[in-house]
């Protein structure tokens, strides 16, 4: 396997998502501030789920596909609840699906994975 456009679009938005979800989760929460971080995690974590749906092992999809679809089901009711100002069950999805996002991104750096081979390879380790 190589990096592909849908790859590296799945990892750039991935990775952006890690650095602007911790920054939204650290920060004053109801903020327009906030809020507008929140948006653009939103953005990137669905940018990220459906993107993997692209990057398939043989042609097919592996048990990983199934945190995009919890993504695309977490994030997804999270925003419904803040809408609907249920803040508590927003925090805890949100916070959820970040933790989720914070596994599926070390799952990456096992030696099998694309970009765990790169990286253990790189430092000699295999």
């Amino acid at each position: 396997m190589e990096f592909t456009p849908v790859i590296l679009i799945h990892m750039l938005s991935a990775i952006g998502a890690i650095v602007i979800g911790g920054v939204a989760l650290g920060m004053k929460k109801g903020t327009s501030l906030h809020r507008a971080f929140g948006r653009t995690w939103v953005v990137l974590m669905i940018t990220a789920a459906l993107v993997s749906f692209g990057i398939r092992t043989s042609g097919h999809f592996s048990w990983i596909h199934l945190l995009s679809v919890f993504t695309l089901l977490a994030v997804s009711a999270s925003v419904f609840a803040a809408v609907k100002g249920r803040i508590r069950a927003h925090r805890r999805g949100m916070t959820n699906a970040y933790i989720g996002l914070l596994v599926a991104g070390a799952f990456t750096f096992l030696p099998q994975r694309l970009l765990g081979h790169l990286v253990w390879h790189a430092v000699g380790l295999i």
